[in-house]
């Protein structure tokens, strides 16, 4: 069966497309290296757009969303369509390694930070700059916390992943223009909270 031009509906009232990337996976499963291309290409952009909205940091989100492809073609014959779709299986095996990337990530950061407070003859202006900073930290994320979703997202993706704002908008899969005027009312707002503490 052909992807194109499936509007109706296949077995059990599901979605005719979701059937076919169920076969294709099936048959992906037993080797068949092209069903696995249509299965590459039908489900490799929503997995890195999960992933992407997971690390907020696109690079890794590449690089996740590869890992993630081989480990389909590797353990296809792991999905049981009775439990159900090829694109739920595919979407909960992306959530999960890049939850895994995550943890990996802040555990590397806490033992830097650990190192960093067991750094001996630390000079006292510098200790006190880093409380400082530590509080104007604090204070950004109180801010950027009582934004709207769409505000703050874009935002902590440019300032603490420094993408630009095209980088964002890819990211995340929405107009730049969309994108840039969110950042602007966001940071509008923003500014009112800092200055207001």
């Amino acid at each position: 069966m052909s992807k194109t031009g499936q509007g109706g509906h296949g077995s059990r009232g599901r979605p005719a497309a979701e059937v076919w990337l169920d076969a294709r996976l099936k048959r992906a499963a037993e080797g068949d290296h092209d069903a696995f291309a249509d299965v590459y290409d039908t489900l490799a952009r929503p997995v890195k757009g999960l992933i992407c909205r997971v690390l907020r940091d696109e690079a890794q989100a590449e690089e996740v969303t590869q890992d993630v492809m081989v480990e389909i073609w590797r353990t296809a014959d792991r999905y049981r369509p009775e439990l159900g779709t090829a694109r739920g299986w595919v979407l909960t095996l992306a959530h999960r390694r890049a939850v895994d990337r995550v943890r990996y990530v802040q555990a590397g950061t806490a033992r830097e930070r650990r190192s960093a407070l067991l750094a001996e003859d630390r000079p006292f202006d510098e200790v006190a700059e880093t409380v400082e900073r530590h509080e104007d930290h604090r204070r950004v994320r109180h801010c950027l916390a009582a934004l709207e979703r769409r505000q703050r997202v874009p935002l902590t993706l440019a300032y603490y992943q420094g993408m630009t704002y095209l980088e964002v908008a890819a990211c995340l899969a929405t107009p730049a223009g969309t994108v840039k005027s969110r950042m602007r009312s966001g940071l509008r707002l923003l500014r009112r909270c800092l200055e207001a503490r």
